[in-house]
């Protein structure tokens, strides 16, 4: 591996970018007081939920009535609440308060928001990260959310791969995740199967139907998950967990008394959470980078779109040269 001058990342950190890893913990990336800022932003804007004017619109990430309204698509550029699938009754009314029936609030948390926009795009900490990582040339941030995990009812969420959701040619998503409650395997903690990048290819993409709505797209795989991969008719896919025996491994996450940590996911690392079976909501606060322009292409077809008034905001001030990562000549 080509040694390089690092700005946040230790070496150690780096390396596993090329090791049959590739999901990376990294210690104390905010402060105590910036993980205040951002459980007390997240509930302000609980407080500010009013489902008398919301299509209570649910959440769900099986194959079966996935959200595909307008609601849904067209949330890339503002601020909007998505509710669990247990928290509307069959009268179309909430069955729980408000505070505990959103499963997770979206996806321009870092474009709108000066809270969350100072920890994503206003952060040398994390450009810093991009840098060191060198994953990515050019990186744009999209798709942020607060995922609440709500007590008793917080969904599980199957075995899949962030590419899926948010694809490109070749695939070049990668995953920030900070835990702002503690995560334990009775709440819904992360678990990864890790190497699953290097073993795993991309099979499917989220795209927008051309009947309307969203639906799963089977692509044709090459031999090597590495290489870039060809579009198919689309066709019903499953999005169901596999249920063979696997190997993974949960990450439990104590943001501590002074921190708390980063999570970097892979997009073709297969993770998934259980269902939240205990009394304790489990926030977090997520967001994505994928390549922009003339590294990596995102088309039309993906759920999730930038507007002309708002397009995906680069992260870094200028492109790095030289990347190790799928996008690297």
């Amino acid at each position: 591996m080509v040694q390089q001058t690092l700005e946040y990342l230790s070496q150690d950190q780096v390396d596993l970018v090329s090791q049959d890893v590739f999901y990376i913990k990294v210690p104390g990336f905010l402060s105590k007081d910036e993980v205040n800022s951002l459980l007390a932003r997240s509930k302000q804007l609980l407080d500010q939920f009013d489902p008398e004017n919301h299509p209570l619109t649910k959440f769900t990430t099986s194959d079966h009535d996935h959200v595909g309204d307008e609601y849904f698509l067209e949330s890339g550029d503002k601020i909007r609440y998505f509710l669990e699938e247990d928290a509307v009754g069959s009268d179309g009314r909430l069955t729980r308060d408000k505070a505990k029936a959103v499963n997770k609030i979206g996806h321009g948390l870092h474009l709108l928001d000066p809270v969350f926009r100072k920890v994503t795009l206003e952060n040398e900490k994390l450009k810093s990260v991009a840098k060191d990582l060198r994953f990515h040339h050019d990186p744009v941030a999209l798709q942020s959310m607060v995922i609440f995990k709500q007590p008793e009812i917080g969904g599980a969420v199957p075995e899949h791969n962030d590419s899926t959701f948010l694809y490109t040619s070749p695939p070049t998503a990668l995953g920030f995740w900070i835990p702002l409650e503690r995560c334990t395997s009775s709440n819904g903690a992360l678990s990864f199967l890790p190497g699953s990048h290097l073993t795993t290819p991309i099979t499917k993409r989220f795209v927008r139907l051309t009947a309307g709505g969203t639906g799963f797209q089977s692509i044709l795989t090459p031999a090597s998950p590495k290489l870039d991969i060809q579009e198919v008719l689309e066709q019903p896919v499953s999005m169901e967990p596999d249920l063979s025996e696997r190997n993974y491994t949960m990450e439990v996450c104590e943001p501590g008394e002074s921190h708390c940590d980063l999570v970097l996911i892979h997009g073709s690392v297969l993770h998934k959470s259980e269902r939240n079976t205990s009394s304790q909501t489990r926030y977090a606060y997520t967001f994505h980078m994928i390549d922009s322009s003339p590294y990596a292409k995102y088309d039309e077809k993906n759920w999730l779109q930038p507007t002309l008034s708002m397009p995906f905001p680069k992260v870094l001030d200028a492109p790095i040269k030289d990347t190790i990562s799928a996008t690297a000549s």
